[in-house]
């Protein structure tokens, strides 16, 4: 085979290789699981440090805000299990008791560790448009 077709295909495949694996990297980098809470808590050995979405909803008078800081803590329940989550920052609107949340952090030993940034509060029933009214179906 002449050489110069030769350096060509070993520069495609050099190219290639490594673009598969900084691609592979940012992948496995950015990879978070979408769990509930009681999947989790059934076994949480092995959720330990991995990114994940948990969601769940917000233990009636567990919310707790230290005085004159963002800083939050508070139990998130699905099923029959209690997780403890932290989190420093600014919380939404529709952040309450019982409200549906899905948090964005990882799991250690003490708990739920939510990221900046990484509550999401849902409050479906303030939004729902009552049956019968004009528009529903």
């Amino acid at each position: 085979m002449p050489r110069k077709p030769l350096r060509v295909l070993l520069s495609v495949v050099v190219v290639a290789g490594a673009l598969g694996y900084f691609m592979a990297q940012s992948l496995s980098e950015n990879l978070a699981y979408f769990k509930h809470v009681d999947e989790v808590m059934v076994e949480p050995d092995q959720w330990y440090g991995k990114n994940m979405h948990m969601h769940g909803w917000v233990v009636p008078g567990s919310i707790q805000k230290r005085p004159g800081t963002m800083d939050y803590r508070f139990d998130v329940k699905s099923g029959a299990h209690v997780v403890r989550a932290t989190y420093t920052g600014v919380v939404p609107d529709t952040f309450r008791d019982e409200s549906e949340v899905v948090l964005k952090g990882h799991l250690t030993q003490d708990g739920f560790l939510v990221e900046p940034g990484g509550v999401v509060a849902k409050c479906p029933s303030k939004y729902e448009q009552a049956v019968g009214q004009p528009g529903t179906r």
